[in-house]
């Protein structure tokens, strides 16, 4: 495998986008080649890169290796297609992103310079290729380390930076010697080429030569872009001022297409990201690769908000489709940050593996406060907990009755009295504790039960203080704040009764529940002091007799196989949080691109209004959507995946199906299968209006927002077209029924 300079990975964002970009196959290596191995600890006289981007930003981000051949061996009938080599793209956009402005600026230059002058382009057709982009970047990487800061500053001239720059690249040719950036015994120069030519051209351009170019071809470049005003104030640039006023102009129209290309970026990217997600199946270790990439590039287009989002989403699809499975697990376990690394398949299976992975969401969701995500948390722990239960290995034993009683504990919390009880009474019948002991229930993982729990986890802390302090030993920490999984059991199961007042078929009453905890208390050989506490808590509630107590038979674990989470209620929370991403993602893009575009915040809202049958406030917001949107010029795009299916009612999922059918390009291109955001809104408006029978005159006025909305469709997507035609027509069709009925 070739080790000469990585495959040249352009960047296109300052060209237009309608530019085409080449695609490279590319292998992504996760650790940092061992041919590079010099190059973090080398000596560097002006500390630049620093060592935090050197070791946390680039270092362990690794490297690809690119199906790309050398330029010699292309021509080969093997090599040529078959040939690899590094590739440093990743640690290079990290180097630039911490340039100065200054000399981002310069790169830039550079390389407009290099593009577009005859140095490349030579008569001799064997240099043509002496000089790539890649020699430029690797040219400005060199100097960023080897020249200091000053350097760059102390004249902010950028005509006589880049004339030293073309010299030192001359001397480069001329030497044929340009050292590879990060492999110290690579030489990006190829000695068979001649570079006498091109490298004499690079010595000859001076700062006047160079000046007029740069006002003449890089400005002027860039006044064609902008409209006939600025264009007319750089022709009649004939002094200093002028000059000056003219570029001024260029800047300000350049930063505002800026924020026109940047809204353009965040669209292709929630496209992107939308399908990849889709089409592609989510594991735990393509989640942990995207919120990896994301924190990286993210920034201002707040994709974490988005992808959560669509992730939810697809989580609950599968569900909907396929149950709820180990992957579908782990993935929404991964999303919620409990397993933000890549472990092996294995290390995701085992109760103990379950167990701990629910006491972590248990732990998060406890902290919390009370809102959807925490309510997926709290499901989720049930669903770990309910997998601990069904694992017939060595640790499933001593974990049975821990993870009965988390579970009665989760369901307590979200209401669900009786559910709670059954699983306290799985550990309170249960007669062999043996293999339990081993665990117990940890006060910090556990929501807020009643007064009584929280009073005694605190004097548990102090009464442990007291006792370090007068004994003059150090504080133990291990076995504070925990309960024996027994004890607690009895704890919750009186609870339980006390709240419901109801008794079980078992004939359980309180003072039973009571009585039994009692004797087990009696017989055990050793206790924490928060189990003396939650005893004596119990004592002064219910009266305690250990006479002629019922004798149990161990309980029938086979009932534990059967036991299933509802996934009903899970199902409904990713949506609900679906929705609240979904509009937090809309409100950022209309605080930072509603100079650019005319971006409602609440059509997923509505979506989520429909769905759940709350008509008024979905033709609510569905109504000022419409009048927002319905002149506007630049609105962003609803795409139908199939994960947003599930929000949708039967017409539009239909519809889609249609659209499938009627245009098969959609078929392998999603990205077709959309509507605007005035289309979804005039949909769900006309439908809250038909469901809640408004008259006939406020249909008219929305069937003249549809024609108009038709009129003003510059997209001609066919799912947006039928969505259209669809409402239309059920106005018209609701309009003729009413006057149908008026007539008889």
């Amino acid at each position: 495998m070739k080790t000469h300079g990585p495959a040249e990975m352009t960047d296109y964002s300052h060209l237009p986008s309608t530019l085409s970009v080449d695609a490279v196959r590319c292998v992504r290596c996760l650790s940092w080649p061992p041919q590079a191995a010099d190059w973090p600890t080398r000596h560097r006289n002006y500390d630049w890169p620093d060592s935090t981007i050197i070791v946390d930003c680039v270092i362990n981000n690794g490297c690809d290796v690119v199906r790309v051949a050398h330029r010699q061996c292309r021509q080969h009938e093997w090599m040529g297609k078959h040939q690899w080599r590094l590739s440093f793209s990743r640690a290079e956009i990290v180097l630039i992103n911490s340039w100065m402005p200054l000399q981002q600026i310069v790169y830039h230059m550079f390389r407009h310079f290099m593009k577009t002058n005859q140095l490349i382009d030579s008569a001799d057709n064997s240099e043509q290729d002496v000089v790539s982009n890649y020699h430029i970047k690797t040219l400005m990487l060199w100097t960023s380390e080897l020249k200091p800061r000053s350097w760059w500053t102390e004249s902010l001239n950028l005509v006589r930076i880049c004339v030293e720059l073309l010299h030192t690249l001359s001397v480069c040719l001329t030497d044929t010697r340009c050292p590879h950036y990060f492999i110290n015994d690579c030489n990006l120069v190829d000695s068979s080429l001649s570079v006498g030519t091109v490298a004499s051209e690079l010595m000859s351009i001076d700062e006047a030569y160079l000046s007029t170019w740069f006002v003449y071809e890089y400005i002027g470049k860039c006044t064609q872009l902008c409209t006939d005003y600025v264009l007319r104030l750089f022709d009649d640039a004939n002094s200093l001022l002028k000059l000056q006023n003219a570029v001024s102009a260029i800047v300000e129209f350049r930063l505002n297409a800026s924020l026109r290309d940047l809204w353009h970026a965040v669209k292709c990217a929630e496209s992107l990201l939308s399908g990849l997600i889709s089409h592609c199946r989510l594991t735990v270790r393509s989640c942990v690769c995207l919120m990896n990439e994301w924190t990286k590039c993210d920034r201002d287009l707040y994709l974490g908000e988005y992808f959560l989002a669509f992730a939810f989403l697809y989580v609950g699809h599968k569900i909907a489709v396929n149950g709820f499975n180990d992957n579908l697990m782990h993935v929404l376990a991964t999303v919620l940050g409990q397993l933000n690394d890549i472990p092996h398949y294995s290390k995701l299976r085992g109760s103990v593996f379950s167990i701990n992975t629910a006491a972590k969401l248990m732990k998060v969701a406890a902290n919390k406060l009370h809102n959807t995500v925490q309510l997926i948390e709290i499901e989720l722990s049930k669903a770990y907990l309910y997998r601990a239960l069904k694992y017939k290995d060595s640790d499933s034993d001593s974990i049975y009755c821990l993870s009965n009683v988390y579970l009665a504990v989760l369901y307590y919390n979200t209401g669900q009295y009786q559910t709670a009880i059954d699983h306290c009474t799985l550990v309170t019948r249960s007669q062999d504790h043996s293999q339990c002991s081993s665990h117990v229930v940890h006060g910090e993982l556990l929501p807020k039960i009643d007064d009584n729990i929280e009073n005694i986890l605190g004097l548990t802390v102090f009464y442990q203080y007291v006792l370090s302090a007068a004994l003059n030993q150090q504080l133990q920490t291990q076995y504070v704040s925990v309960f024996t999984t027994e004890v607690f059991a009895y704890y919750l199961h009186c609870r339980l009764l006390s709240v419901t007042q109801c008794r079980q078929i078992t004939q359980m009453s309180l003072p039973d529940v009571s009585q039994r905890c009692a004797k087990y208390i009696s017989e055990m050989n050793e206790l924490f002091i928060s189990d003396v506490l939650v005893f004596k808590s119990q004592c002064s509630q219910s009266a305690h007799n250990v006479s002629n107590m019922p004798e149990w038979n161990t309980i029938d674990r086979s009932i534990v196989s059967e036991a299933e989470l509802n996934t009903s209620q899970l199902v409904d929370l990713l949506q609900q949080s679906a929705m609240e991403n979904l509009t937090i993602f809309r409100q950022y893009q209309a605080r930072d691109f509603g100079f650019v575009a005319t971006i409602v915040t609440t059509d997923f809202e509505a979506l989520y209004a429909y769905k759940q049958g709350d008509y008024q406030r979905c033709l609510q917001l569905s109504t000022q959507n419409v009048r927002t949107l319905l002149y506007a010029v630049c609105t962003p795009t609803v795409s139908i995946y199939p994960e947003f299916i599930q929000l949708l009612d039967d017409d539009i999922v239909s519809l889609t199906a249609l659209t499938l059918i009627v245009n098969p390009t959609c078929r392998t291109d999603s990205d077709n299968v959309y509507v605007t955001q005035v289309t979804l809104s005039l949909y769900l408006m006309t439908q809250c209006q038909l469901k809640l029978r408004y008259s006939v005159t406020s249909l008219a006025q929305t069937l003249d927002y549809v024609k108009v909305a038709q009129r003003r469709n510059e997209l001609h997507g066919t799912l947006n077209d039928l969505t259209l035609e669809l409402t239309e027509c059920n106005l018209k069709t609701y309009q003729k029924s009413i006057a149908s009925d008026l007539y008889h």
